[in-house]
């Protein structure tokens, strides 16, 4: 009994998960709209990771007849995806249209483009 009890021990050390590598890669480039020398630099990062699946949100009651709901997606961390839920933001002028920020499929990876008016 002894000898099984020890040899169960030993073959319980042998089970080694896989470890998981995920690499990013941060591209910056600078959008330029005019002649102005400082212009916003914006942050690309091209994840290796495939996002997981959206989750189906339920839609609270719009706080008001302005209010525009934004479907949550997945942010990535640099270590992994963060849910972020969906939320109500105020329309900037009565015929904005808001763009869902979404997942590309690029070579080499996922690239985050960000929701915005339009």
């Amino acid at each position: 009994m002894p000898f099984c009890l020890l040899a169960l021990l030993g073959l319980a050390g042998c089970v080694a998960e896989t470890p998981v590598t995920t690499t990013t890669t941060e591209v910056t480039r600078t959008v330029t709209n005019g002649p102005v020398a400082t212009q916003p630099v914006t942050r690309e990062v091209l994840v290796t990771q495939e996002p997981p699946p959206v989750r189906v949100e339920t839609r609270t009651v719009a706080p008001g007849p302005s209010y525009v709901w934004t479907n949550g997606y997945w942010q990535w961390t640099g270590a992994g995806y963060a849910w972020v839920p969906g939320h109500w933001i105020v329309r900037p002028r009565p015929a904005a249209v808001w763009v869902e920020g979404h997942w590309v499929r690029r070579p080499g990876g996922w690239l985050w483009v960000a929701g915005h008016w339009q």
